[in-house]
């Protein structure tokens, strides 16, 4: 409930009447919601056949921006940094760089490799992160981490940041075989572009191995942009029982959906990447596509 992520939000078995079972679970968790005394009912993250259907039923649609790194083909990681300019190019070289002049190595730890000590310290990064924001609230456990990696190892992924001996940072991810998720990550030492090379530019270079075609690191873009990940819409959509309520929060959708196409045309333009596939160049090998 806590992850950011595009799924679908209605579970309908195959071959049953979609619009019809939508309908009755709407009505369902409306009548559920005004019995239990609650103002409103939301669904968040849904798809956008799912959107489209709630917005169709009453419901007040919102659409914001994430950014999400997608490979289309790309045969190395030197593929991904052929579609920036020379400045850009140089610049997410120079950062994912600094890790070796730190004395800093990475690594991706999966499968049979993950262990509850990983559990542990994934909670450890987590709430490292959490503790020293002032917005930072830790919800979840100790016991909630452990649960994941003894039930869930085909799914999670732990970027670990190796200094001497001492695992330094990490993030903890989620994965399918096509997309990568990004939840949490954190560091118990502090050193320059160790936030990107851990939680983008690794993670980035592994989905360009393994052929993952999507990465999804969360909430939050302005960082991002810059170092290639496209604007994607997603969605959510909105039941509010008071009309009064409901009238300005759909006023405020109004006026926020207006500015959504010049912020997504300024995105585009930050993140200035080269249309795929690109001509093969010096320096660029490998840059037409697979």
């Amino acid at each position: 409930p806590l992850s950011p992520a595009t799924v679908p939000r209605f579970l309908i078995a195959p071959g049953e009447d979609v619009p019809a079972l939508r309908r009755a679970l709407l009505a369902a968790a409306a009548g559920s919601a005004q019995e239990a005394g609650c103002s409103s009912v939301h669904v968040l993250y849904p798809t956008g056949d799912e959107a489209d259907f709630l917005e169709a039923e009453g419901l007040a649609r919102r659409i914001t921006l994430q950014f999400h790194w997608k490979n289309p083909g790309y045969g190395s990681y030197d593929d991904y940094l052929a579609r920036f300019d020379s400045k850009r190019r140089n610049q997410l070289k120079r950062e994912r760089g600094a890790a070796a002049t730190q004395g800093v190595s990475l690594r991706t730890v999966r499968g049979d490799e993950l262990s509850q000590a990983h559990a542990r310290r994934a909670y450890g990064f987590y709430t490292s992160t959490c503790e020293r924001h002032a917005w930072g609230q830790i919800q979840l456990t100790p016991d909630f981490f452990a649960r994941v990696f003894r039930t869930m190892p085909g799914s999670v992924e732990l970027v670990e940041a190796v200094r001497g001996q001492q695992v330094i940072a990490g993030a903890f991810n989620l994965a399918t075989p096509e997309r990568l998720y990004g939840r949490y990550w954190g560091a118990f030492e502090e050193h320059p572009f160790l936030h990107f090379h851990v939680c983008l530019y690794h993670s980035v270079e592994d989905c360009i191995r393994t052929g993952r075609k999507v990465f999804e690191p969360g909430a939050g873009g302005e960082h991002k942009v810059s170092r290639g990940f496209e604007p994607t819409a997603v969605h959510s959509a909105h039941l509010i029982f008071d009309k009064t309520l409901d009238g300005a929060v759909r006023g405020f959708l109004r006026r926020e959906h207006a500015r959504l196409a010049p912020a997504v045309e300024e995105a585009e333009r930050i993140c200035g990447l080269k249309p795929w596939p690109l001509a093969a160049s010096p320096g660029t090998q490998g840059a037409t596509g697979t």
